[in-house]
């Protein structure tokens, strides 16, 4: 009989997990104590049915009491003192568990094997003077699985009656019924004429197909049709797992207003490349290809350059090497890098925000505004994981095999030229065109190497444009992962906490 609402249960309790944080802290409480009532209720067993008789001072609760018990259990009185705690008619072996649950130390155990399982409480008058007789009414309201409202001819339109418990509870129809007591004091037209006005008012309250019986505690008369209703719900067993059901599609209703009718939105491919590419610019990602390009263009020279004049570039410092970038990938070290400037900084938040909002869709509050505060969440711990980003790329450094080749053709064209001036000096060589030839080759070798220069230069200007290209998508590969762990991942567990939340509080809602 309970395996569906076990489902619900368990529904629900999913979906408190998934609004915890996001939805209302009073909606979600409310929810988070039903999936415990409901455990405790349902782990008591569902064999006994607990029936309360709630109603204001007056009404004649206890006088109906003491009537469907069949003994004078509790004092009645129009002015009698009420007291602050119920009183409890058992009919069988009710569980003590039970019993100790609901927290009413005054019991009276009775005869009747037809009634077995029911438990009749008085409750205190919800109306008194005294707070805590209130809240203990509330507190067994939360806790029984039946109630009998019980209302005179006087107090029955009673404002407090119907806008604090009767219209709340629209959505606990089947586990009330209403009685009209002391129905005896009223002539027939009279009676009939109240009957009606307080059926119109319970259809005002959503309760219209609810039991109403007219009924006189202290005459008896038609007691024996509120007993029926009562000795039925009792053979039934089901009175328990109908008040629980109630109270989970009250709370599943309650949490179901955070999903809405608007669909999200999607993160797309478009969005993301928007952030990266923001990010990329806070990351320094342009200034690390550009050094990747001058340090390749510096090494090159260095490498292939005429060596008369390599000198010159040793006396510049390496790029790379002054972002404390180049040795291989390091996400443990921090570059040199400068932070993201206001402007960066105002770029990257747009976009996240940009891609929340295309994100959220159409969704009602407030997802709109979890969308947004997931993803720009970890902002503060962006440059800090950027930085480790760019340190951590692997960056295209390895020397090119032609450079080896080029060297050493600028260092034999060197070495021609000076070797044949040493021969000059201890030879004399014949001249070309009035020319010595070792001033011939010296010059013929300069005039070759630079030509040499400028070729390898202009190949490494190339290669350097090329390097720095890869250095710049081998960098964002990282800046996205970033962008998606701390973006767009939070962008998406809440899409799919709205969609978690949707299913949870449809199946707890339906079974």
């Amino acid at each position: 009989m309970s395996g569906k609402l076990d489902r619900r249960v368990a529904a629900l309790a999913e979906a408190v997990e998934v609004a915890e944080g996001r939805l209302e802290p009073g909606t979600v409480d409310a929810a988070r104590a039903v999936v415990q009532r409901a455990g405790q209720r349902l782990g008591l067993g569902i064999e006994a049915t607990v029936v309360a008789l709630a109603g204001p001072t007056g009404a004649g609760k206890s006088s109906l009491f003491n009537a469907l018990a069949g003994a004078e259990l509790a004092e009645a009185g129009r002015l009698r003192p009420t007291t602050a705690t119920a009183t409890a008619a058992l009919w069988g072996d009710p569980p003590e568990a039970l019993l100790d649950w609901l927290e009413v130390p005054r019991r009276h155990h009775m005869e009747g094997a037809g009634r077995n399982g029911l438990v009749l409480l008085d409750l205190p008058d919800f109306d008194s003077v005294q707070a805590g007789h209130r809240l203990e009414v509330e507190r067994l309201l939360d806790l029984v699985d039946l109630v009998v409202w019980v209302v005179d001819p006087q107090k029955y339109a009673d404002a407090a009656l119907h806008d604090r418990y009767l219209r709340p509870l629209a959505s606990h129809r089947d586990t009330m019924v209403v009685v009209l007591n002391q129905a005896d004091v009223l002539d027939a037209q009279a009676l009939k004429a109240c009957h009606a006005d307080l059926r119109r008012l319970l259809a005002d309250d959503g309760l219209g197909d609810v039991p109403l019986l007219a009924v006189s505690a202290r005459t008896g008369a038609n007691l024996d049709e509120l007993q029926g209703v009562l000795d039925r719900r009792v053979a039934r067993r089901d009175a328990a797992v109908a008040r629980l059901a109630a109270d989970v599609t009250t709370a599943a209703t309650a949490l179901g207003e955070g999903c809405g009718e608007g669909r999200p939105g999607k993160v797309g491919r478009g969005e993301t490349q928007r952030v990266v590419q923001a990010l990329s610019q806070a990351a320094g990602v342009p200034t690390v290809a550009l050094a990747v390009s001058r340090s390749h263009r510096r090494q090159g020279a260095l490498a292939t350059g005429w060596p008369f004049v390599r000198w010159v570039r040793r006396l510049r410092p390496d790029p790379l090497k002054r972002l404390r970038l180049g040795d291989g990938p390091s996400p443990d070290v921090h570059t040199s890098l400068p932070g993201p400037t206001p402007v960066q900084t105002a770029q990257a938040g747009g976009a996240a925000r940009e891609l929340a909002a295309d994100a959220a869709g159409e969704l009602p509050a407030p997802w709109p505004s979890l969308v947004r505060s997931a993803a720009t969440r970890s902002e503060e711990e962006l440059p800090a994981r950027l930085d480790r980003a760019v340190s951590g790329a692997e960056l295209p450094t390895r020397r090119p095999r032609w450079w080896r080749v080029a060297g050493l053709l600028q260092a034999l064209l060197a070495l021609i030229g000076l070797g044949f001036l040493r021969i000059e000096d201890a030879v004399p060589l014949p001249e070309v065109w009035g020319i010595p030839l070792p001033t011939l080759l010296l010059g013929g070798g300069a005039l070759a190497g630079l030509l040499l220069t400028i070729l390898t230069r202009a190949v490494n200007r190339v290669a350097s444009r090329r390097r720095a290209r890869r250095a710049t998508a081998a960098m964002n590969r990282r800046v996205e992962t970033v962008a998606r762990e701390l973006v767009i991942e939070p962008v998406e567990a809440e899409l799919a906490a709205h969609e978690r939340l949707c299913a949870a509080t449809s199946t707890a809602l339906r079974g």
